[in-house]
């Protein structure tokens, strides 16, 4: 037995030892990869969200944006109409104009 104590007495542990070290670095970055795994998990979710959010803000902006076109077109087609009623009240007010010319010149 005294000779098996100065055997392990005498068996170098240095392989051991790194073999230790590299087995608690290679844990300690397994530990580090979960974790960041487990954050990149996090974001994309928190992106996922924002995504639809984005587009379902988006889906709205386009209906409004279609409403205030109609709009715009709507309005184009009265300032269309606008001029021209304007026009004609011109016209008229040119007719009757020379119509009360044309009495006055009869001097009844």
């Amino acid at each position: 037995m005294a000779k098996a104590a100065v055997a392990t007495r005498g068996v170098d542990l240095e392989p051991i030892d790194r073999l230790e070290e590299k087995v608690k670095l290679l844990v300690g970055t397994l530990d580090r990869l979960r974790a960041e795994s487990a954050q990149d998990k996090e974001e994309n979710a928190r992106l996922r969200t924002e995504s639809a959010r984005a587009a379902e803000e988006n889906t709205r902006l386009r209906s409004e944006l279609e409403t205030a076109r109609a709009r715009v077109n709507e309005a184009e087609g009265t300032s269309a109409e606008l001029s021209a009623l304007r026009d004609e009240r011109e016209q008229i007010r040119g007719r009757v104009s020379d119509m009360l010319s044309q009495i006055e010149a009869l001097n009844l």
